[in-house]
């Protein structure tokens, strides 16, 4: 814990996956919000099929997702949201003339029924 979800969409040539991953992760530890680094789990999936609006100009974006064991106030939940959405401001140039949504969700995961293990060999 925690899932980070990054979807984004194939018209932004300048978005490196693995950096932006390594980004957030970086910037979740940089929270204090979790106990061991490794606890934080991160993908990226890029979006070839969308449609943002009905205008027919060219738009796309940047959606993450970060799902916590509930039970963080929200003033926890809008400084780690807050965070993330300056992470995905600076991930990389812009294409010019696409217009670009950035947003930041955060989803309680029911900490009741939350299981997991770890495996090491």
């Amino acid at each position: 814990m925690p899932h980070v979800h990054m979807e984004y969409t194939a018209n932004l040539p300048g978005l490196n996956a693995d950096v932006a991953l390594i980004r957030l992760n970086n910037a979740l530890v940089a929270s204090g919000q979790f106990a061991a680094e490794f606890d934080i789990k991160s993908r990226a999936l890029k979006v070839e099929n969308f449609k943002v609006g009905t205008a027919l100009n060219e738009r796309a974006f940047v959606h993450v997702k970060l799902a916590l064991l509930s039970g963080r106030s929200p003033q926890i939940k809008q400084q780690l949201s807050e965070s993330l959405l300056a992470v995905v401001q600076d991930l990389c140039e812009w294409p010019t003339g696409v217009e670009v949504q950035l947003c930041v969700e955060i989803l309680d995961i029911d900490r009741e029924s939350y299981t997991k293990t770890a495996i090491t060999p």
